[in-house]
């Protein structure tokens, strides 16, 4: 029996400050059935996990928004990413990202931006979001695509919440895209013969 992941793998490398992103790391891993590597509080990461991240169809990106942008961490990892662009080895990969930040807007676009800037240096193929948003007065806190995002998924956290009191609807919208951004992966990879 074939496996969604013999069609395309997937990694996610991520930074999570709180726990809150490594939810929606999680959530995005479930509809992607993809491989997690967590950047560590010093902005580092293995050897292996640099070496999963080569072998890779496709990467999403995650992080926390803190101060308009990404965390220092992530940033640390973006720089180290220098290596494998001197050598194109990300070239033609699929790509997404995903971030979380404790106020509505809280700058959260700017870090999706950076992710798709980031992906293009690589030379990647940046994968969207694919969901309308949920902006009628209908609409609840639960529903996907609450926060009205194209580029990728958005989340909001309260900042005196855990991580286990997260929007339902932002990580199903993290599940929904993990899945899209596989379907988008399996889908190019199968139009280059591989």
């Amino acid at each position: 029996m074939t496996t969604l992941n013999s069609f395309a793998s997937t990694v996610i490398v991520y930074h999570s400050g709180y726990g809150h992103t490594q939810r929606m790391a999680e959530a995005v891993a479930e509809g992607a059935g993809a491989t997690l590597l967590a950047i560590d509080a010093e902005g580092n990461l293995s050897d292996d996990g640099w070496a999963a991240l080569d072998a890779a169809d496709a990467i999403i990106f995650g992080s926390p928004t803190y101060m308009g942008g990404p965390s220092w961490q992530f940033k640390k990892f973006a720089d180290a990413s220098s290596k494998p662009w001197f050598s194109a080895k990300w070239q033609d990969k699929v790509f997404g990202g995903f971030t979380n930040s404790a106020s509505l807007n809280g700058d959260k676009l700017n870090t999706l931006q950076y992710f798709v800037l980031l992906s293009g240096q690589h030379g990647g193929l940046w994968v969207s979001l694919g969901i309308k948003p949920s902006n009628v007065k209908a609409s609840k806190r639960d529903d996907a695509n609450r926060m009205g995002s194209y580029i990728g998924p958005m989340a909001q956290s309260d900042a005196d919440a855990a991580p286990d009191e997260m929007s339902v609807g932002d990580l199903e919208t993290a599940r929904l895209y993990g899945a899209r951004v596989m379907s988008v992966a399996r889908k190019y990879k199968h139009t280059q013969g591989a």
